[in-house]
C-alpha cells in the first residue's frame, strides 16, 4: 500500500485518504470510510470556491486522529496565501467525525461557498477495484438536513448518514456552504459520518446486540491508549530504532484493536489494514504469542473467541471439519450471501495445532490454570483434528486439501497464494499438500498438549499417548522431508509423497517447534543467514535462485518481519545467538525507513543493491503480525523463557544494540525486571538481572 496515504483507525473501522485528506475511490488504492469489511463512502472530496485543496503538512497525534494543514488551489498559489483550510478528522465507535476550519487571512472581509462531495459504493474491502454487476440497490436521500448513503439487497443492509452542525444546502450529491467570513476570522463545522450495520427493522446491529454500550469518543480513546502503554513493561535500550520500533507496535496494537459482532466487549488484533480489517485465526494466534509477555490479555480473548467460532460440522462451502480452528471471519455482502465462503471460513490447517500452542504458552507465562481447565474441550477437540481431519493420507502427517473446489484457498498453510508452493524448478505440487511447518506445529502441539494434560487435565494415559505420537512425528519428519543433496527440509510433500525441495523459509519454523534433529540445525541455521535466503534485512520466504523466486513476490522472495521473527525466537532456542541477533538487527535496522512501523512484507532485494528496504506494494500497514515482530524479537534478545514459578533471563545482545532494559514484565511472578548488555562471542549477555517485585 501507498506510504503517502493517510490512515485514522480504530480496530477495525477505519478511514484511508490522500494526504489532503480526500477520497477518491480509484480501482488500485483502497481509499475510502471502511467498517466491518465495507466501504461506506468511497468519495470524500473538499473544494472552497471551486477549487480542490493541496496540502502543506499533516499532523497525526495518535492512530484515531488526523490533521490536514491545507490551501486551495495547487502547490504554485501557496505564496502568501490569502486563505487556508484546516481539516481535524477522528474515528469514534462507528463513526468519523471531521472539523473544518476555513481561515481568512486578508484584510477584507470575503464570501465562501465550500463542497463536501460524498458518495458511497458500498464494496467488500477484499474486492476494491474489481468490476462487477451486484444484485443489490444502491440508494440515496436527503432528510432532515442528513443525507443518507445506502445499499440494500434483501436483508443484508448498510447505510450512511452524513449530518453538519452548520447550515448546509445538503443534497444527494453532498453539502454546499455558503458563509462570510470577517477579516482575519474563520468559519468552523463539524461533519458526522455514521457507518450503519442496519437490520430488516432498521437498527444497527451493534446497538442491538449490546444496548447502552459507552460512546468510544477521542477522549475515552485517549485514556484507553494511555492505560494500555501504561500495563506494557517499558523499554530502554541505547540504540534508539529498537525503542522506536518498540514504542510504535505498542500503539499500532492498541489501534487494531476491535470487538467482533459475536463478542461485542471482547477486544481481538485486527489482522491488518486494508485488505483484512478482521478477525484471522492464524494471525491472532501468531500476534498473541509474538506479544503474550507483554500484553497477555490478547491471548485470553482470541483463545475465547477461536473456541467460540470452533468447527463443529463438516462443511465442504466453508471447509468446516469439527475441531477445526476458523481462518477468518468476514461480514460483507458476499460473506452475507456465501457468494465466498468467508463469512466463517476454516480454510487453514496451521490455526488449529496453533491453538493447543497459544493455550500452553500462555499458561507458561501467566500460571493461569482455570483458562486451561475451562478451554479443555477445545484444546482437545484441536488435538483430535490433528489425527481424524488434518491426517488425509493417514501418514501421520498434517495435510490439506480444500473441500470448497469452487472458491477455497488451494494452499491453506500461511503462504496462501496460489504459487506460493512449488518445487525447486518452480512447477506446482499436486494436492494434498503437506508443508514441512504443520509438522512443526503438529509436533509442538502434541508435545504441550501432552504437558496440559498430564499436568491440567488429570489424563496421564492421554499425555503419555501425545508425547509418544509427538516423538515418533519427529522421527518420521526427520527422515522423509530431508532433502539429502541440499541438506535442509523440504518446503513440502506432494500428493504423490514427492519432496516439494525448493529452499524456503519455512525452515525457520521448525526451530521453534523444536521438530529439528540437533545434529541438522547448524545446517539449516547456515541456510537461513546464506546469500540465498538472507537479504541483509532478513530472511526471503523463497530463497534466490529458486525457479519461481521474485523479491517482489508476495510469499515467494519478499521478507516478513514476522516470519524472521520466528525464525530469530527458533535460533534462540537451538543456541544461535549470534545467528539470532543478525536477523533482529536487520528487521529493526529496516523499521527505520518506515518510520518505526514495519510493513507486512518487503522486497527480498539484497541490501547491497538498493541500500534501503522496498516496500511490498500491496502490504496491509499497520499489520498485526508485523506489528508484533519488535516485541518477539525483544523477548529474544534478551533470552526470556518461564520456567515453572520464574522467569529465567539470558541475554544475548548484538553491539549495536547496547544495552536493553525491559522492566516490569508481567507474568506467574509477578513482575520483573531483565536486563542485558552486548553478547560475548560464543555466548550470553555480559549481565543479567533479575529484579523480583511485588505481586
Amino acid at each position: 500500500m501507498k506510504s503517502d496515504l493517510v490512515r485514522v483507525l480504530d480496530g477495525n473501522i477505519f478511514v484511508l485518504s490522500d494526504g489532503s485528506g480526500d477520497m477518491d475511490a480509484g480501482p488500485a488504492v483502497p481509499l475510502g470510510f471502511f467498517s466491518f469489511d465495507t466501504r461506506f463512502l468511497s468519495r470524500w472530496r473538499l473544494t472552497v470556491n471551486g477549487e480542490r485543496v493541496s496540502a502543506l503538512a499533516v499532523d497525526d497525534p495518535s492512530y484515531f486522529e488526523v490533521r490536514f494543514f491545507l490551501v486551495p488551489g495547487a502547490p504554485t498559489h501557496y505564496v502568501d496565501a490569502k486563505v487556508s483550510v484546516i481539516r481535524e478528522r477522528s474515528v469514534v465507535g462507528s463513526s468519523f467525525e471531521e472539523r473544518l476550519t476555513v481561515l481568512n487571512h486578508s484584510g477584507e472581509p470575503a464570501d465562501f461557498t465550500v463542497r463536501v462531495d460524498a458518495a458511497g459504493d458500498f464494496v467488500s474491502a477484499l474486492t476494491v477495484g474489481q468490476e462487477s454487476v451486484r444484485p443489490g440497490r444502491l440508494y440515496r436521500h436527503v432528510d432532515d438536513g442528513r443525507l443518507h448513503l445506502g445499499y440494500v439487497r434483501e436483508k443484508f443492509r448498510r447505510e450512511t448518514v452524513i449530518s453538519t452542525t452548520e447550515p448546509a444546502q445538503v443534497d444527494e450529491e453532498g453539502l454546499t456552504y455558503r458563509f462570510r467570513i470577517e477579516p482575519h476570522g474563520q468559519w468552523t463545522t463539524m461533519l458526522h459520518v455514521r457507518g450503519l450495520v442496519l437490520r430488516p427493522d432498521g437498527q444497527d446491529v451493534r446497538e442491538h446486540i449490546s444496548p447502552g454500550r459507552p460512546r468510544r469518543d477521542a477522549a475515552w480513546l485517549q485514556d484507553d491508549l494511555r492505560q494500555w502503554l501504561d500495563k506494557a513493561p517499558q523499554l530502554g535500550c541505547d540504540w534508539k530504532p529498537m525503542e522506536r520500533a518498540y514504542e510504535r507496535s505498542l500503539v499500532d496494537l492498541a489501534a487494531l484493536r476491535f470487538s467482533p459482532l459475536t463478542l461485542p466487549t471482547v477486544p481481538l488484533p485486527a489482522a491488518g489494514l486494508p485488505w483484512n480489517a478482521t478477525l484471522t485465526g492464524r494471525d491472532a494466534i501468531l500476534t498473541s504469542l509474538q506479544v503474550l509477555p507483554f500484553t497477555p490479555e490478547l491471548a485470553v480473548h482470541t483463545l475465547r473467541m477461536l473456541g467460540i467460532d470452533q468447527g463443529s460440522v463438516l462443511d465442504d462451502f466453508l471447509d468446516e471439519e469439527p475441531g477445526k480452528v476458523v481462518r477468518e471471519v468476514r461480514y460483507s455482502e458476499l460473506d452475507a450471501f456465501e457468494e465466498r465462503p468467508q463469512s466463517e471460513y476454516f480454510g487453514a490447517a496451521d490455526s488449529t495445532p496453533l491453538y493447543v500452542i497459544l493455550l500452553d504458552e500462555y499458561e507458561r507465562w501467566t500460571g493461569d490454570a482455570a483458562l486451561v481447565r475451562e478451554f479443555e474441550d477445545e484444546a482437545r477437540a484441536a488435538l483430535h483434528w490433528i489425527d481424524e481431519y488434518g491426517d488425509i493420507m493417514g501418514d501421520g502427517y498434517v495435510w490439506y486439501q480444500r473441500r470448497n473446489e469452487r472458491n477455497g484457498l488451494e494452499n491453506q498453510c500461511w503462504k496462501e497464494s496460489p504459487n506460493a508452493i512449488s518445487f525447486r524448478d518452480g512447477r506446482l505440487p499436486s494436492q494434498p499438500r503437506a508443508t514441512c511447518e504443520l509438522q512443526g506445529y503438529a509436533y509442538d502441539a502434541k508435545t504441550r498438549g501432552a504437558r496440559l494434560a498430564r499436568h491440567f487435565w488429570h489424563d496421564p494415559a492421554y499425555a503419555d499417548r501425545l508425547e509418544r505420537e509427538a516423538a515418533e512425528l519427529k522421527d518420521r519428519f526427520n527422515r522423509d522431508f530431508w532433502v539429502d543433496d541440499g541438506e535442509y527440509y523440504a518446503l513440502a510433500l506432494d500428493g504423490d509423497g514427492r519432496q516439494v525441495d525448493a529452499l524456503s523459509s519455512n525452515v525457520g519454523h521448525l526451530l521453534w517447534s523444536g521438530i529439528v534433529d540437533e545434529s541438522r540445525a547448524a545446517r539449516i541455521a547456515e541456510h537461513l543467514l546464506g546469500p540465498r535466503l538472507f537479504s541483509g534485512w532478513g530472511v526471503r520466504t523463497l530463497a534466490r535462485g529458486e525457479g519461481r523466486y521474485n523479491p517482489l513476490g508476495y510469499h515467494i522472495g519478499t521478507v516478513w518481519p514476522f516470519d524472521n521473527a520466528f525464525i530469530a525466537w527458533g535460533l534462540r532456542r537451538y543456541g544461535f545467538h549470534h545467528e539470532a541477533g543478525r536477523i533482529a538487527e536487520g528487521i529493526i535496522d529496516a523499521s527505520r525507513h518506515f518510520q518505526g512501523r514495519l510493513p507486512e512484507a518487503f522486497g527480498g532485494y539484497d541490501r547491497e543493491l538498493t541500500g534501503h528496504p522496498v516496500q511490498y506494494p500491496a502490504a496491509n500497514s499497520p499489520q498485526a503480525l508485523a506489528t508484533a515482530a519488535p516485541l518477539l524479537l525483544v523477548r529474544t534478545l534478551l533470552g526470556l523463557e518461564p520456567y515453572e514459578e520464574d522467569l529465567v533471563v539470558a541475554p544475548a545482545v548484538p553491539e549495536r544494540f547496547g544495552r536493553i532494559e525491559l522492566l516490569d514484565i508481567p507474568g506467574r511472578w509477578g513482575r520483573i525486571d531483565a536486563i542485558g548488555t552486548v553478547a560475548r562471542p560464543g555466548g550470553g549477555g555480559r549481565e543479567m538481572s533479575l529484579a523480583r517485585l511485588p505481586r
